[in-house]
């Protein structure tokens, strides 16, 4: 009986360690299986306790305690793992009752040193177990500080893009806010900022899966609802106007794609590693032109019609859409506009776009008496002026006939 439980107590202690350095130590982009078995676990029992409430916000709030709770969960396990470990080595190795040694296992391994033995052969178990403790919990305490730098990055552009792609964020609504007020122009450089964005999220999130579940502060902000409308922009951009889109459109694509391959490896996403332009796509054609024609009435400049545009669209995004999808869905991001289907029961939810009320001839002079100030369902922002969105007539897509990317 003891030299079994002794095997096993080996057994614990190898395995724990090496999902302590998977997790922690090496970057090679594979996660620990205990941290994502803790974080499917947590993410199943949360849905199915919020099924009876299907308002976003409510959904939001809770899961926004899933990832710390995880990160608390595996530390608790790996010091549970060692505990246990070490106390069976101990009790194979030694005349102890099961519980007095896995109580000198414990003293240990948290470096209280109230219970221990004067047996010589025993020695080097405890020492194992005193220095085994303080490591894992300085690892972990060293993990933070990475994790959120990554996501500080990450947000700081998530926030800007706000103001350029709404709340939640959407590809023909940046497309549409860049012709009202005329920053087409600068749309390079957005390009350009989310290029290096998608390098450094492909990089941190696939060596580190968890920074997936740390939530944006506002329930109407995601990474990746973010990163799928600026790809979605960028290939709209060179769909529709062909001969003026930049160069940087291309590259953030690339970027994006790429980073989102990486991610799908590391969290055994299933993909089509080379997809030809002509494949489906799960966005239909008249979510697509109903897109278009906000672009347009918006004043965004286009050479092609929807009609001439869609296989182009089509072909650039079927190398993100089926990842991008899924991690919506395993990330549970905020239903917006393009961004798949979710596990729970959700309407699609559009952009925000501030009114547009300037002041005009008439106004009182504060001295003046005024009115009661009508109801608003919002408070005055200042903006741009809300075009109308078109209807998509009913139909189906023209032939897909992209070239390769």
């Amino acid at each position: 009986m003891r030299p079994v439980c002794g095997l096993v107590g080996l057994a614990l202690v190898l395995f724990t360690v090496a999902s302590i350095l998977r997790t922690l130590v090496v970057p090679r982009g594979k996660p620990g299986t205990l941290m994502m078995v803790l974080w499917r676990a947590g993410r199943a029992t949360l849905c199915a306790v919020l099924r009876p409430f299907p308002g976003y916000g409510i959904r939001d709030a809770a899961l926004s305690w899933l990832a710390p709770l995880t990160l608390v969960a595996t530390l608790v396990f790996w010091l549970g793992g060692l505990l246990i470990g070490y106390g069976l080595l101990l009790f194979a190795l030694s005349g102890l009752p099961l519980s007095v040694a896995v109580r000198e296992a414990g003293s240990s391994l948290f470096t209280l040193g109230f219970a221990s033995t004067d047996r010589p052969h025993l020695s080097a178990v405890d020492f194992a177990a005193a220095a085994s403790g303080p490591l894992v919990i300085a690892l972990q305490i060293s993990y933070l500080p990475t994790l959120y730098a990554a996501f500080n990055r990450r947000e700081v552009e998530v926030s800007l893009l706000d103001a350029r792609g709404g709340e939640p964020s959407w590809g023909p609504e940046l497309l549409a806010r860049a012709g009202l007020i005329g920053t087409v122009e600068q749309l390079a450089d957005l390009y350009r900022l989310w290029e290096r964005l998608a390098a450094d999220i492909g990089e941190s999130h696939a060596n580190y899966p968890i920074l997936m579940g740390f939530r944006s502060p506002k329930p109407y902000r995601s990474w990746i609802v973010g990163l799928i409308a600026v790809m979605d922009a960028a290939a709209l951009h060179l769909a529709l106007s062909p001969s003026t889109a930049p160069g940087e459109a291309r590259l953030v694509l690339r970027a994006g794609f790429t980073a989102l391959r990486e991610i799908a490896r590391a969290t055994r996403i299933r993909y089509d590693p080379d997809p030809s332009p002509a494949d489906p796509i799960t966005l239909t054609f008249a979510e697509f032109e109903n897109g278009v024609g906000r672009v347009v009435t918006a004043g965004f400049a286009t050479e092609r019609s929807a009609a001439q545009a869609w296989p182009h669209f089509a072909g650039w995004r079927v190398n993100y859409e089926s990842i991008g999808y899924e991690v919506c869905r395993r990330s549970d991001a905020v239903p917006a506009l393009w961004t798949g289907p979710r596990d729970w029961p959700h309407r699609p939810i559009p952009p925000i776009r501030p009114q547009d009320r300037r002041p005009t001839a008439g106004v009182p002079h504060r001295d003046e008496p005024t009115g009661p100030a009508p109801h608003e369902d919002r408070p005055a922002t200042g903006g741009c002026a809300e075009p109308a969105t078109p209807t998509a007539p009913a139909g189906s897509p023209p032939p897909a006939a992209g070239r390769a990317r």
